[in-house]
C-alpha cells in the first residue's frame, strides 16, 4: 500500500512480467482523497506486445495512513480523450466569458 500520493501506481507485474506500464501520472488534489490521472500501457499476452496508451483518471482515500482505490473512470482512446478535452475547454472558456 502507498502511503504518499507520489507513491500510487499504476504498474502491475504478475510472475516477474510487466502486465500494465506506467507511462505518466499527475496528481490532481491531494489529501485523504485523492485523485491522480495515469497514463499507460496493456499488455497484449498473445503477442508479447504492449498496446495503445490510455489513460486512466483514479480516485483514492487515505484510511489509516494508506492509499486504497475508491473509484476510476478509463479513457479507452484519443478520440474519447479529445472529446473530454474539447468539451472541458469550451466550458472553461464560456465560464470565463461571464
Amino acid at each position: 500500500m502507498a502511503s504518499t500520493v507520489e507513491e500510487l501506481t499504476i504498474a502491475y507485474e504478475e510472475d516477474g512480467q510487466e502486465i500494465v506500464r506506467e507511462l505518466d501520472k499527475r496528481v490532481l488534489t491531494k489529501g485523504a482523497w485523492s485523485t491522480v490521472l495515469f497514463r499507460y500501457q496493456d499488455l497484449n499476452r498473445s503477442t508479447g506486445e504492449f498496446g495503445p496508451e490510455k489513460y486512466v483518471i483514479r480516485r483514492y482515500q487515505k484510511v489509516q495512513g494508506d492509499y486504497r482505490p475508491k473509484s476510476k473512470f478509463v479513457i479507452s482512446s484519443a478520440k474519447q480523450a479529445r472529446q473530454i478535452m474539447d468539451a472541458l475547454t469550451e466550458w472553461l472558456e464560456q465560464a470565463e466569458e461571464k
